[in-house]
């Protein structure tokens, strides 16, 4: 379960590795994100109607919420992550797994074990000290609403996740956030819905690395 992930590549990086050509790039000056988190805006790779764009969004579908006490609107709740078992079945999220699937750029991710204080770990893709960029599976829709007392239309993602492979469970026992590998992106962005859920894998940990640890939740290498 991923609350926390950076991505430091540059803006022509992304582009030249998903495949993203400089007209449908929106994302303008974007600055390296060591710390991303819930209710953060993010680069995503999703299809427009010309084909793959970079575009930002609010990480987390918005669930309006109202108030036990008075009945009003509060803020609305931020769903970060998504299950590989409830994706198509679930009335919350089959649609956006059948129509509206990304890739989320990112260099690392953490999961956090313990409490007060809580030991953040890092992880990245790649082997012998050598991080790679890499992308998770997110599914993306848009809300209208109200949000942080302003009228507001965005576009939000969702982090796919499955079962922990040998290096993360000994941090999270429950769940990762699903890698996809160059082959596994092309088939998660514009393959068919039983296509794009054959390539939901757990990532293999002999192809990635704990790259640090400490206390502070911004403190990723």
């Amino acid at each position: 379960m991923c609350n926390l992930y950076a991505n430091t590549m540059p803006v022509d990086a992304m582009r030249e590795i998903f495949d993203v050509p400089s007209p449908r790039t929106h994302l303008g000056n974007a600055e390296p994100l060591r710390a991303i988190f819930p209710r953060h805006e993010a680069p995503i790779v999703r299809i427009g109607a010309e084909g793959r764009e970079l575009v930002r969004a609010h990480w987390g579908f918005l669930m309006p919420q109202i108030s036990k006490k008075t009945g009003k609107p509060i803020l609305p709740k931020a769903i970060n992550n998504t299950r590989d078992d409830k994706v198509r079945i679930s009335r919350f999220w089959r649609k956006s797994f059948e129509v509206r699937r990304c890739l989320i750029p990112a260099t690392a991710f953490c999961e956090a074990k313990g409490r007060k204080p809580a030991t953040y770990h890092w992880f990245s893709v790649g082997g012998s000290g050598q991080a790679e960029p890499f992308a998770f599976a997110g599914v993306w829709r848009s809300f209208r609403g109200t949000y942080r007392d302003e009228k507001v239309e965005v576009d939000t993602y969702s982090m796919m996740t499955s079962t922990p492979n040998d290096l993360v469970r000994k941090i999270h026992p429950d769940r990762m956030p699903v890698i996809l590998g160059t082959e596994a992106q092309a088939t998660w962005l514009e393959g068919s819905v039983d296509e794009a859920f054959e390539v939901i894998e757990t990532y293999p940990a002999d192809r990635m690395q704990e790259i640090g640890e400490g206390e502070e939740m911004k403190s990723q290498p």
